[in-house]
C-alpha cells in the first residue's frame, strides 16, 4: 500500500463506508428478526445461534471485513494490472462449476466447502466490471466503432453464456446493467434506447395480441418513414440506423408469444404469469409474491416495530431472509421504514456515481460506473420482486439479504471501487 495509514484514512470516502455499515447492520437485524423466536431466542453466546441464517450471516460480516483490509492492503495498480486474469479465473470456476458444482434452489451454480457454499456467478461481476474498465482504458478504444463495441460485447456475453448453463437467469440478467457504464464510456445512445423499447415491446407483447403490437409499430413506423427525413436531412446513416431498429423490434415482438411458449422453461413462464395476473395460483406459484405483499401492506405506516412482524414470525414469507428481506423491513417499519431505505439507497447510488465522474482515470471511472449499475439492478429488480411490479428472479438485496456469496461479492465489489477512489489523485489522468 503506497502512502502512510494516515493519508489512506484520510482519502477513503467514509460517507460510502458509512453507508455501507448502516445496510449491513439493517440487514442484519432483518436476518435476526426473521428467525427470532419470542419463546426460545437465541443469544450470541448460545452454540445453535451460529446454526441460524442470523449467525451465520454475522460470520460472514466479520469475514467481511478481513477481505476489506486485504483489499486496501493491496496496492492499488493491482486490480487493472490483473483484470484480464481474474476475468478468466473466474470464467474457469463458472465453466467448473457444473461439473463439480452443487444445485440448491434448483440453480446448479454453486460450490460446497464443508457447510459453506459459494457461488462464482457472484463474482463474476466484479470480475467483468474490471475487465470492461481495463478495455476501455485502452486509448485506442473508441466505443462510437463497431468492432470495439463487439468486443465489449463479447467480455459481457461470455459469462452470461456460462451462467445460463448453470440455470441461473436471474444472475445472468444482472450484467445488462453494464449498459449504464457503456453509455458512459461513449456507447452511442441507439444501444439504451433500443434496450429500453426491446423490454417496453416484450412486456407489452404479453400484455397485448400479436396483431395488436403489430398494428401500434406499423404506425410508428409509417411516422418515421414520412417525417425523419425532414428532421434529419443529410443524416441519413442514421436514419437508416433508425429504420433498421424499428424493424428488429417489430420483429422480435412478434416472435415474443413464441419464445415465451418454447424458449423459456416452465417455471420461468409460471413466475411471468404470477406477475401478470396476481391471483394466479395464489396457493402455488404466486404464493410467495401475495404473502409478500401482504407482509409489505400489513405494516402501514409506521410499522409493527422491531421484532414485532407476524408475517415474519410464523414463517408466511418463503425465502424471508434472502431474497424477500425487503418485506421484513415493511412490515416491522412501514412504509417509513422503507421509504428511508430506498431514499439512502438512492443517495448511496449518487454518491458513487459522483465519485466515480471525479475519476482521473478512465479505468476508475469505468469500474466506478459497473458497479453503481450493478447496484441499481439489484435494488431495482429485487424490490420490484418483493412488491410484485417484477418476477421473482432470485436477485439478493445489496448488504441487506442473507448470503455468504452476495455479501462478499457486493463488498469485493464496492471496496475495489473505494480503494481506487482513495488514490484518485495518484492516478494518471486518461
Amino acid at each position: 500500500m503506497s502512502g502512510s495509514s494516515g493519508q489512506l484514512k484520510s482519502r477513503i470516502d467514509w460517507i460510502s463506508v458509512g453507508l455501507y455499515a448502516l445496510f449491513v447492520l439493517l440487514g442484519w437485524m432483518s436476518i435476526y428478526s426473521a428467525i427470532y423466536n419470542p419463546e426460545s431466542p437465541l443469544g450470541l453466546t448460545d452454540a445453535a445461534f451460529y446454526t441460524s441464517n442470523a449467525g451465520k450471516q454475522l460470520i460472514w460480516i466479520g469475514t467481511s471485513f478481513v477481505l476489506i483490509m486485504f483489499i486496501f492492503a493491496l496496492d492499488f495498480r493491482f486490480f487493472e494490472s490483473f483484470a484480464v486474469f481474474i476475468y478468466g479465473l473466474f470464467i474457469l470456476l463458472l465453466i467448473a462449476v457444473p461439473f463439480l458444482g452443487v444445485t440448491i434452489n434448483g440453480s446448479h451454480s454453486w460450490f460446497k466447502f464443508g457447510s459453506a457454499t459459494i457461488q462464482p456467478a457472484e463474482f463474476a461481476k466484479t470480475a467483468t466490471a474490471l475487465l470492461l474498465a481495463k478495455y476501455l482504458n485502452d486509448p485506442q478504444v473508441n466505443l462510437g466503432r463497431f468492432k470495439d463495441q463487439w468486443r465489449a460485447a463479447l467480455i459481457i456475453a461470455l459469462p452470461i453464456l456460462l451462467i445460463v448453463g448453470s440455470n441461473e437467469t436471474g444472475s445472468a440478467l444482472v450484467f445488462v446493467s453494464f449498459i449504464i457504464l457503456l453509455y458512459r464510456e461513449g456507447l452511442p445512445s441507439e444501444y439504451p434506447s433500443i434496450l429500453l423499447g426491446g423490454i417496453f415491446l416484450f412486456v407489452s407483447a404479453l400484455m397485448l395480441e400479436p396483431l395488436t403490437i403489430f398494428l401500434i409499430l406499423l404506425f410508428f413506423a409509417i411516422i418515421l418513414v414520412i417525417l425523419m427525413p425532414i428532421y434529419l436531412q443529410r443524416m441519413w446513416q442514421t436514419y437508416v440506423k433508425m429504420a433498421l431498429g424499428i424493424s428488429v423490434i417489430m420483429t422480435l415482438a412478434m416472435l415474443v408469444e413464441w419464445v415465451v411458449n418454447h424458449v423459456l422453461k416452465e417455471h420461468q413462464r409460471n413466475r411471468i404469469k404470477v406477475l401478470l395476473d396476481p391471483g394466479f395460483d395464489p396457493r402455488g406459484l404466486g404464493y410467495q409474491v401475495t404473502q409478500s405483499k401482504i407482509a409489505i401492506g400489513s405494516g402501514g405506516f409506521w410499522g409493527k416495530g422491531y421484532l414485532g412482524g407476524t408475517q415474519t414470525k410464523f414463517d408466511f414469507v418463503p425465502e424471508q431472509s434472502t431474497d424477500f428481506i425487503f418485506c421484513t423491513i415493511g412490515e416491522e417499519f412501514g412504509f417509513f421504514g422503507v421509504s428511508v431505505v430506498v431514499i439512502l439507497f438512492m443517495v448511496f447510488l449518487w454518491r458513487l456515481m459522483y465519485l466515480a465522474d471525479l475519476q482521473r482515470s478512465r479505468f476508475a471511472r469505468a469500474y466506478g460506473f459497473g458497479v453503481a449499475g450493478i447496484l441499481f439492478f439489484h435494488f431495482l429488480v429485487n424490490i420490484g420482486m418483493t412488491i410484485g411490479l417484477m418476477p421473482i428472479m432470485g436477485i439478493p438485496l445489496p448488504f441487506l439479504s442473507y448470503g455468504g456469496s452476495s455479501l462478499w461479492s457486493f463488498t469485493v465489489l464496492l471496496f475495489i471501487f473505494l480503494k481506487l477512489d482513495s488514490h484518485r489523485s495518484d492516478m494518471l489522468s486518461r
